[in-house]
């Protein structure tokens, strides 16, 4: 199977609405993750059907979660999940960060390739960042443990914002001890994939200063 056909079916199989266009730009995009990976070692994924899976339909089966007017993907890397929100949401202002230098360069190269106005990649570590205002969304995949996650970025979500925490397995241990409970705790199914996936909706209940 083709990785254009894999992603069609994959998009099917999880009920999502995306057009042929936003569906050419995630190839487009998979294509320039595989070029720039030989020489900047994005990804340990090589195989394109697998980048479908693993990168695309898992980067998409948070999509319906994510409702707001803009969003920050906290250690981005090559642009996961950040970019192909990007692409399938162009209403939706996202803010990618990373502190590794080649990745925020790579991202900024496919933000200009293909055209993604709503995107801004950002390199800096995230304890430092000082946006112009705070996201509705703060959203990580396999950044960091979720305490770290949400303390690194208490100063950039938004009053009545959510942290979104991409994880494989239930993180049982990671939730003990933490300040808030998760507002949600969502199986995501992703076509293909063995391997499980948990979305934790945390509400931001932090009192501001």
């Amino acid at each position: 199977m083709s990785p254009a056909a894999l992603l069609e079916q994959g998009i099917a199989c999880m009920s999502l609405a995306l057009s042929d266009e936003v569906q050419k730009k995630l190839l487009a995009y998979m294509a320039l993750l595989q070029k720039w990976n030989k020489v900047y070692n994005l990804t340990a994924v090589r195989d394109p059907l697998e980048m479908v899976t693993l990168h695309l339909l898992d980067s998409l089966s948070v999509l319906p979660y994510v409702n707001s007017k803009n969003l920050l993907d906290v250690g981005s890397g090559g642009g996961l999940p950040g970019v192909v929100l990007a692409i399938c949401k162009p209403e939706l202002q996202v803010t990618t960060i990373d502190a590794v230098q080649k990745k925020v360069i790579f991202m900024r190269q496919v933000k200009g390739e293909l055209g993604l106005d709503n995107l801004t990649p950002v390199h800096a570590r995230v304890e430092d960042f000082k946006p112009v205002a705070p996201f509705e969304i703060v959203i990580s995949r396999a950044f960091s443990e979720i305490a770290l996650f949400i303390n690194l970025t208490k100063h950039l979500i938004a009053e009545n914002g959510q942290w979104l925490a991409m994880k494989g397995v239930m993180p049982a241990d990671e939730l003990e001890g933490l300040p808030l409970a998760p507002k949600q705790v969502i199986v995501l199914k992703v076509p293909d994939l063995d391997a499980e996936r948990h979305l934790l909706v945390f509400n931001n209940t932090y009192i501001k200063a």
